[in-house]
């Protein structure tokens, strides 16, 4: 899937629709916000790959119009961690994580060994992004250089914001999946040299885990990060207890599984951690300091009964919280499902997520989160086009519910509870739209 359109030509686009983005984070629980920000039936004006401005007025003849009305218009989303060879192991029966990781996750990673199957398998996987309504991403590869070097590619070719990194492990993995403290620091070296800040890609030291790597390995990734701040720290944290014990295990003089990464210097203000369910006080106010993000992954969460993420507890810590789909743990690539799943996790801990917070989980926040909400994550002029149109319902058990809603909220609920990818209309990256 390639944009319709060459990348970087300078065209003048106008989509008719009803605009929904944000201003500011909602405060939790609200169902009416002043940082919700809705303009039904207006015009988002884009010109070479950017957004100008939005008028309710239609533009002048000078402007090449695409006609959205009753449907919604939203910035991409944005998924904040998810796994690119997964793809082949979304949906498999029976297994917690670990399990999960030896039985399914190793099995399709070392396929990626193959130049060939690695370039099959980026193409694949962000086109299925984008046919979800995802512009924007947070990747995992495999440990192989050629797995990074294509998604790299392909993201480029596709003119899309990615962040990805060389999968780091070098102890208990199969063969075919361990690196060595030398040969990886060097394959690290060589992609960020090559990849990071060019066009739109960034670079993230990827720590698969703590258990599958050694702390020599975790002290070469935290001098990476200190040596240059502006690469991202990409691992998973405190998923599933069993997962937490063997860190214990593995890493007796670390207060917590957190504090194994905080020694290794492997937190600030660029990582992204995946899950965070099992975590106490003490991790959440560490976080807080740091400014890391936690990628919740509500999907995943349930699918492999890895925990419920106590989301309240992590903002009131001042905890950055973002939304991920986690695939293949998650078994969709679309945010939408994510949602309906955060607000089933919420409401097992008697709390209730409003489509607001979720939404700007996956969109602005997100964003704020990875600091890059002057590019991404809104409808903001100067921000780059990455712009989704949804059909408000599909089919006749939606259409009735969204003619029956009484407010914004509960028509914007509606939609986020109901809807999935079928909803897509069409994508648009950097103001180009693409196949979905």
């Amino acid at each position: 899937m390639t944009p319709t359109t060459t990348p970087g030509l300078a065209l003048r686009l106008a989509l008719r629709g009803d605009l929904l983005d944000f201003t500011g984070a909602p405060e939790w629980g609200a169902t009416e916000s002043p940082v919700v920000r809705f303009r039904p039936d207006h015009w988002l004006l884009i010109e070479g790959g950017r957004i100008v401005g939005a008028q309710a007025e239609a533009p002048d003849s000078s402007w090449p119009r695409h006609d959205h009305s009753g449907q919604l218009i939203l910035p991409g989303f944005i998924d904040t961690h998810v796994h690119s060879p997964q793809l082949d192991v979304i949906a498999s029966y029976g297994t917690e994580l670990l399990d999960w990781l030896d039985t399914y996750t190793f099995p399709a990673e070392q396929r990626y060994a193959e130049p060939a199957e690695a370039e099959a398998g980026a193409a694949r996987f962000l086109d299925a992004l984008l046919a979800h309504g995802t512009t924007s991403a947070v990747v995992f590869p495999t440990v192989h250089k050629a797995s990074t070097e294509a998604l790299f590619a392909a993201a480029q070719a596709r003119g899309m914001r990615l962040i990805t990194g060389k999968v780091l492990m070098d102890r208990n993995a199969p063969d075919g999946l361990r690196d060595d403290v030398t040969q990886a620091e060097r394959d690290c070296v060589d992609l960020i040299d090559r990849w990071h800040g060019t066009g739109r890609l960034s670079y993230a030291v990827t720590v698969r885990f703590a258990p599958t790597s050694t702390p020599a390995q975790l002290a070469m990734a935290g001098a990476l990060c200190r040596a240059d701040e502006s690469l991202y720290m990409h691992t998973h944290l405190a998923e599933n207890r069993a997962e937490v014990q063997w860190v214990r295990e593995l890493f007796p003089e670390a207060r917590s599984y957190l504090d194994v990464y905080a020694r290794a210097g492997l937190l600030h203000r660029r990582s992204v951690l995946a899950h965070g369910i099992w975590l106490d006080d003490e991790d959440r106010a560490l976080l807080c300091r740091c400014g890391a993000q936690i990628a919740h992954s509500p999907s995943s969460n349930l699918f492999l009964g890895s925990g419920l993420f106590g989301w309240r507890a992590a903002e009131r810590a001042g905890v950055h919280v973002s939304m991920a789909t986690d695939v293949g743990g998650g078994t969709s690539l679309c945010q939408l499902c994510s949602l309906q799943d955060a607000y089933k996790v919420q409401a097992l801990a008697g709390e209730r997520l409003t489509a607001w917070k979720g939404l700007h989980a996956a969109t602005l926040g997100a964003a704020e989160s990875l600091l890059l909400a002057d590019e991404i994550g809104s409808l903001e002029p100067g921000r780059m086009a990455d712009v989704c149109v949804w059909d408000w319902a599909s089919g006749p058990v939606a259409r009735r519910r969204l003619s029956v809603a009484r407010d914004l909220h509960e028509k914007v609920f509606a939609w986020m509870t109901l809807g999935d990818e079928r909803n897509l209309v069409a994508t648009y990256v950097a103001g180009l739209r693409v196949p979905v």
